[in-house]
């Protein structure tokens, strides 16, 4: 293997660095190796015809030993969080590797930690930070020539960090905070963290240190919040900063506020009180500085908040991150979005149920609640939408582009997928989805999604208010287009002298 192109493991592949480095990797020339304790999580990656796997855990010598075997440069991208003995078990597990990547000759380690603020000792830190320090020290201490990088919040769509400033800021408009929004902090941008890794892998052999990595910009919390209710088009926040907000506290607090776990917010803002500014830019004799310089704090931001944007204009997939191209990132990555999924097994086939479904609008209006829906109309009238006028063209097809009311044709796979988006007056952006797919039996399955992505407070609030019509309303559109179907086919069977289909099941939420 070449050392200017050296075979590569990749620990955390699944995760949101590690899952960024592997195509920045191979895009360097590099032969890479990708370690997952549920490899399948990788599936679908683009780049997975390229690289190879192995299953197997950082506390598992065995399987450790055998994923090690032919590697020169080992990426450690795994951290416990939260939980009782996250520190212990972050301990072992940097001992495992650090042993096996000595055992088979491995001649790099490289290791993203988190910047520690200072003239603070080390065990006065709080537990998180105090466990990257510990992990980054025993990497050192193993024998191998080994490169840490701190870096304190990294700008990017899905990292932790980046996703609690994300959730905070458009959740709350006006917010009471601990004293920790007025801490200052120098951010780095995903893809100068991306760039780094990647140098580290052509590191001289007697580099065995840590470095300080950070973006151009010392900011506060605080001023990141302003700034991206700026850059999302959101009303200035009024923040007011609190001293009876401890840190543990105020980890309960983000907690609450957020969809961001308890376990994994609690520790990250109790290490949000500390300074942390780079000391030095050694680095940069390494790797040196792209034209330009490292991405300043609003460039990181403009690009982390343009995926939301352009996500803002389609619908999410189901099992999908809303806002960030990595279907792997927590759910609570990219945004937020909500849906209400049923579906029902139709005794009718496939035909007869899309033909079902692309008769709404007409005679058979949204096929539940009619007073509930022109009731919305009204309302969005009164608003300044588009309200109820327009109903359908005509009995004729539908087809992409055509008005329901206040919903628009967006997608048509006839005879699977209908896809509808509303015109609404609506403090968010709302899609209606119709599938039907063909089912043993002669039968269809009828699949209903109603999703929703908000903006702002108002949207979760609107959300949260409207979801007990949901109930009525959704669960009726279901009943009724599998009913309309049903009786459509036994119609056409005795018209044609056939057997009727098989007696219709229930709608499952």
């Amino acid at each position: 293997m070449s050392l200017d192109h050296p075979l590569c493991l990749v620990t955390g592949a699944s995760g949101y660095i590690g899952g960024r480095l592997v195509p920045e990797l191979l895009a360097a020339g590099h032969s890479v190796r990708c370690l997952a304790r549920t490899p399948e999580k990788l599936a679908g990656r683009p780049w997975i015809d390229q690289v190879e796997t192995a299953r197997a855990d950082v506390n598992d010598p065995g399987l450790l030993a055998e994923a090690m075997r032919g590697v020169e440069v080992a990426y450690y991208l795994v951290h416990s969080i939260g939980g009782k003995d996250f520190v212990a078990t972050d301990r072992h597990a940097a001992r495992m590797f650090a042993e096996q990547a000595r055992a088979a000759g491995v001649r790099r380690i490289v290791y993203l930690g988190g910047l520690t603020p200072r003239d603070i000792p080390e065990d006065e830190l709080s537990p998180h930070l105090r466990s990257r320090a510990e992990v980054g020290r025993l990497l050192l201490d193993s024998g191998v020539p080994t490169a840490v990088l701190r870096a304190a919040v990294v700008i990017g769509s899905g990292s932790a960090s980046f996703e609690m400033l994300r959730q905070l800021t458009e959740r709350l408009p006006a917010m009471v905070t601990p004293r920790w929004v007025r801490t200052r902090v120098q951010p780095i941008a995903v893809r100068d963290v991306l760039r780094l890794l990647v140098a580290c892998a052509s590191l001289p052999p007697d580099v065995n240190r840590t470095f300080d990595i950070g973006g151009p910009d010392v900011v506060t919390y605080e001023h990141m919040m302003r700034c991206y209710a700026q850059q999302a088009g959101l009303r200035r926040r009024r923040i007011v900063p609190v001293p009876v907000l401890t840190p543990r506290l105020s980890g309960l607090w983000v907690g609450l506020v957020t969809p961001i776990p308890g376990r994994l917010a609690r520790p990250l803002a109790e290490s949000l009180r500390y300074e942390v500014v780079v000391r030095e830019h050694d680095i940069e004799r390494y790797a040196p500085d792209p034209p330009g310089g490292p991405l300043g704090f609003e460039t990181a931001l403009h690009l982390a908040l343009r995926a939301s944007r352009e996500a803002e204009e389609n619908v999410p997939e189901d099992g999908a991150s809303p806002s960030d191209p990595l279907s792997a990132d927590p759910d609570w990555a990219g945004g937020s979005y909500y849906a209400d999924r049923r579906e029902r097994l139709v005794a009718a086939s496939q035909e007869a149920v899309w033909k079902a479904v692309a008769a709404i609008g007409g005679e058979h209006g949204m096929y539940s609640a009619p007073l509930a829906w022109a009731a919305r109309g009204w309302i969005d009238l009164l608003l300044g939408g588009p309200g109820v006028r327009g109903g359908r063209r005509g009995p004729g097809p539908l087809n992409v582009g055509d008005r329901l009311d206040f919903w628009r044709v967006e997608e048509i796979a006839r005879p699977r997928l209908l896809r509808l988006r509303a015109e609404m007056r609506l403090p968010g952006r709302a899609w209606l989805e119709l599938a039907v797919d063909p089912a043993p039996g002669d039968r269809a399955l009828y699949r209903q999604r109603a999703v929703f992505r908000p903006r702002g407070l108002s949207g979760h609030l609107y959300w949260w208010a409207v979801s007990p019509f949901h109930a009525v309303v959704f669960r009726g559109m279901v009943r009724n287009i599998a009913a309309t179907a049903e009786t459509q086919e036994r119609a056409a069977r005795a018209a044609a002298g056939r057997p009727g289909g098989a007696e219709p099941t229930a709608d499952a939420a």
